[in-house]
């Protein structure tokens, strides 16, 4: 799979570790439904805790990118969800564990609540295999 990042002169670029676009080259495409902080019994994982969860969001993209035969590398767009925005300094850094260049495209919102208020993230995921 080719990844080429796009960032024109007129775009700002990026502080954190996303890319404002990726251009893509693959076979298939997967498409991860927003995965928030529960184990594989759907058991909350860090109830208060937002690193805890944020690294058990990833952690469930990881496994689903893994059983289609990719890895985290072949993860081209995330959309983010997020209760609070002030755990934002958190999430770059748990991110940062789980990405790597070319940084997938990325956005991230603030909302006010999860279907489950425990769930503190949320993050969907697309998938160039």
């Amino acid at each position: 799979m080719e990844r080429n990042p796009i960032q024109p002169q007129t775009v700002s670029t990026p502080a954190s570790n996303y890319s404002q676009a990726l251009a893509v080259e693959c076979d298939r495409v997967l498409f991860i439904s927003g995965q928030v902080p529960v184990d594989g019994e759907g058991n909350l994982v860090g109830a208060g805790d937002f690193p805890a969860q944020a690294s058990q969001v990833f952690e469930n993209i990881k496994a689903i990118v893994e059983e289609a035969g990719g890895s985290m590398a072949n993860v081209i767009k995330i959309t983010v969800f997020l209760t609070d925005i002030a755990t934002y300094k958190d999430f770059a850094q748990v991110r940062s564990q789980y990405v790597q260049e070319p940084y997938p495209a990325a956005t991230l919102v603030a909302v006010q609540s999860l279907v489950d208020p425990q769930w503190m993230i949320e993050v969907e995921a697309i998938a160039a295999l």
